[in-house]
């Protein structure tokens, strides 16, 4: 039986997502734990019964802006409780894990507080939630009670969780790996995810062939550190991602396969070749770098230097000569001079990204990285930041002109910005936008590229016959 309000209406949960695309699946996997409590997926917090902020603690201010947020729900729980209802306000994610006492004691209108790896409790949290509110004078849970949940689990969270029903117009993503052993001096992940742990490959391939039988054609294998990957198989050895690849490649209806985040130390000879040899591997690869100097890579502990980088790049062209990169960045960590800065700028000349992202450092707390001396000052930081980005966007605005003139097949998933337009994803992960119907959100379709911009391509339909999917149902 369906949970319902009191006006006899399903409930409704809004779940806000930040950060990282291991966020946005696992926001999916809430929606699908509350799923049959009843709760159904409301627009706005504004028609939410229960609103979950799903947090990243990675980047600069994301506790901030996170309790920014809170103090505009504290207002909305007031006012629904002033019309005779309630709102429900949890924090999940990293900022729950690395804070999640401090949440309670700084805003105490939060409710739950459960950490990335226990989001499979959600109902006996709000079960508990109940319990406290019945048990309470008023009926409701008073401030500064809320519930937490941070422990790391004996038992992994994907053990607990439904089939996954949560699906983008054609595209899904599959959480393989999470954690990570590398402890980057900068990064947080290694505690608040935890250490690595690898999904067995039998329940990987059980949610990619749901997945890919629900209706996706692309699948995106996701992992903090997701090459590093180390599965057990059915026959107990221990899978590499490659294989795991090669595997997962010969789901009958699934057309792209992608994965993300890598580091390059974990890129072995298997990956590689998997690469040259599975053809729904899509020839665009995210590999993170940080950093151009040998000597700001070894105060960052990123265990690789800028030789094995490039050696890898040059590994990965040579297995497929048509493969694009995109890389992360950090400038103006502690200790970085100009010089380091110039071995950055030459490492990206020599490269050449499709596309990057690139961040001013900023402390963490509890990182190695926040003790360093030798800060560097934020408007050096900012130059810094504005010159590499320069580059970069020459790059990747060079790298989409240069696919102007060719028909290739494009996943269209939304709506485009102009009327009549619909946006879709090239094998190369661009965004091209073209004039055409929202009934082909989930296909695949070729596109003539007409013109290359900065951050998207324009292109034109082509009606023939590589379209997959059922398209003469949707043209």
């Amino acid at each position: 039986m369906k949970d319902v309000r009191t006006d006899g209406q399903p409930k409704r949960v809004f779940i806000r997502t930040y950060g990282c695309q291991m966020n946005v699946y696992d926001s999916d996997r809430m929606a699908d734990v509350l799923r049959p409590l009843g709760y159904a997926l409301a627009d706005g917090p504004e028609q939410a019964d229960l609103v979950v902020l799903n947090t990243c603690h990675i980047r600069e201010h994301a506790s901030e802006k996170v309790y920014s947020e809170l103090g505009r729900l504290r207002a909305v729980k007031t006012e629904r409780r002033a019309q005779g209802r309630d709102l429900t306000i949890a924090v999940a994610g990293c900022v729950a894990q690395a804070e999640g006492e401090e949440i309670i004691r700084r805003q105490p209108a939060v409710d739950i507080v459960v950490g990335s790896q226990a989001y499979h409790r959600l109902p006996e949290l709000l079960a508990q939630v109940a319990r406290k509110a019945a048990g309470s004078e008023t009926g409701r849970r008073q401030p500064g009670a809320g519930v937490l949940d941070t422990e790391f689990p004996p038992e992994s969270k994907f053990d607990h969780l439904p089939s996954p029903q949560g699906m983008r117009a054609g595209s899904a993503f599959l959480s393989i790996q999470e954690g990570c052993d590398k402890f980057c001096t900068f990064c947080v992940v290694p505690y608040t995810r935890g250490m690595e742990y690898s999904r067995p490959v039998a329940a990987v391939l059980a949610e990619a062939r749901q997945l890919v039988a629900a209706g996706a054609l692309e699948l995106t294998l996701l992992g903090q550190n997701v090459n590093a990957y180390h599965g057990e198989g059915p026959d107990g050895s221990t899978w590499s991602l490659g294989r795991l690849i090669r595997a997962i490649g010969e789901t009958p209806g699934l057309a792209r396969l992608r994965y993300t985040t890598s580091h390059p130390r974990d890129m072995d000879d298997e990956l590689i070749a998997a690469h040259a040899d599975v053809p729904q591997l899509m020839p665009y690869l995210h590999l993170p770098v940080q950093s151009g100097s040998n000597r700001i890579l070894e105060a960052m502990n990123r265990r690789h230097d800028r030789d094995l980088y490039l050696r890898v790049v040059d590994r990965l062209r040579n297995a497929r000569a048509d493969l694009a990169f995109s890389s992360d960045f950090i400038v103006g960590f502690p200790g970085e001079s100009d010089a380091d800065f110039d071995d950055t700028m030459r490492l990206i000349e020599q490269v050449g990204f499709a596309s990057a992202y690139a961040f001013r450092y900023s402390a963490r707390p509890g990182t190695p990285g926040a003790a360093l001396p030798d800060q560097v000052p934020e408007n050096v930081k900012v130059a810094r930041l504005a010159a590499l980005q320069a580059l970069v966007g020459h790059q990747a605005r060079r790298f989409n002109e240069s696919k102007a003139g060719a028909t290739v097949p494009v996943l269209f998933a939304e709506a485009g910005r102009k009327p009549g337009q619909i946006m879709g994803k090239t094998p190369w992960l661009q965004s091209v936008y073209a004039q055409g119907n929202p009934r082909l959100f989930g296909h695949i379709v070729d596109v003539r590229l007409i013109e290359g911009y900065a951050n998207s391509l324009l292109g034109e339909i082509v009606v023939g016959p590589h379209v997959i999917g059922p398209y003469e149902a949707a043209a």
